[in-house]
Parts: C-alpha cells; sequence; structure tokens
C-alpha cells in the first residue's frame, strides 16, 4: 500500500511531488466549498472581508496548481486530502456553534489559522521538491502561493488581536 492508502508506487522523488501537489489541490478545491461558509458564519466585517478574499485568492491558487499538472502531464484529481477534511470540519462545527458573536469569530479565526499552517507547511515542501528537481517555474508558482497563504495567516493574527479582546469581554 502507497502513500495515503491509495496503493500508489512512489519510485522517487518526482512521484512523490506529484501525490503532495494533488493533495494541495484537493485540499484547494475543499477550501473553495468552505470559505463562503465561514464567511457567512462570520460576524465582524473585517472578517466576512477576510473570507471574501482569501476565497478569490484561492481559486488563484487552484489555476496555479493546475498550470503545473498541464505542465507535468498529470491528472490533479485522484486524491482526497484527509487532512483538510478534519480541518473543515471543525470549521464547520464553529460554524454551528452556539456562541457569542465575537467568541465565534475567534473560534473561526483559530479553525482559519489551522488551515493557513497546514497549507504553509504543505507549500514549502512542494517548493522544496520543485527546486531540487528542477521545476523552477513550478518553484516560483508555489513560492508566491506559499507567501500568499503567510500573508493570510499574519492578517487573521492582526483580526485576532481586535476579536480576541471583544471575545474576553463577553
Amino acid at each position: 500500500m502507497g502513500l495515503f492508502g491509495l496503493g500508489v508506487k512512489l519510485k522517487d522523488l518526482q512521484d512523490l511531488y506529484v501525490e503532495q501537489l494533488r493533495d494541495l489541490y484537493s485540499a484547494e478545491t475543499q477550501l473553495l466549498e468552505a470559505l463562503p461558509k465561514m464567511g457567512a458564519a462570520a460576524t465582524a466585517a473585517e472578517l466576512k472581508q477576510g473570507f471574501s478574499n482569501h476565497l478569490e485568492e484561492t481559486r488563484i491558487q487552484v489555476q496555479r496548481l493546475d498550470a503545473i499538472f498541464q505542465d507535468l502531464g498529470e491528472q490533479p484529481g485522484g486524491h482526497t486530502c484527509k487532512a483538510m477534511q478534519g480541518l473543515v470540519a471543525e470549521g464547520s462545527d464553529m460554524i454551528k456553534e452556539k456562541a457569542n458573536p465575537a467568541v465565534k469569530d475567534a473560534g473561526l479565526i483559530a479553525a482559519a489559522q489551522r488551515i493557513e499552517h497546514y497549507e504553509i507547511a504543505g507549500y514549502g515542501t512542494v517548493a522544496t521538491y520543485a527546486k531540487v528537481l528542477g521545476h523552477q517555474q513550478h518553484l516560483e508558482l508555489l513560492r508566491q502561493t506559499e507567501s500568499e497563504e503567510k500573508a493570510t495567516d499574519s492578517k487573521l493574527t492582526a483580526f485576532a488581536q481586535e476579536i480576541n479582546l471583544e471575545a474576553a469581554q463577553a
């Protein structure tokens, strides 16, 4: 049984690179469904806007992955990112939570930051593989996405500083 229980035989780093890209593709496509729900559940205007902005950014990130798969002559599908399923489920639980609006917003930020950290780790990994494998164009695209994910995490941290204070006073 190969990586992720798919029975895929990983012969070399190139095979692992493609499989890790598929994992990220699955994660991003799951986010395309989750982000609008998280945005709808948020009450703070800046947080709602942040989720909306990241949704647009995620669409572009999926396009970048599509371009990499096309360049590799590979298909992006056929893999489900179970980690993202779990992270999205945690976000869904927070959406359903009966809580003070500021407390719910703080919880949504926590869920979103876990997602961002997963993505930062994933993009850092595949960027390293791209560099080792000599895929310079991929490396540039992957580093751009990694940078965007880090920027989103920083914005969430800034939102949290204000919202956590409101939640503490709830």
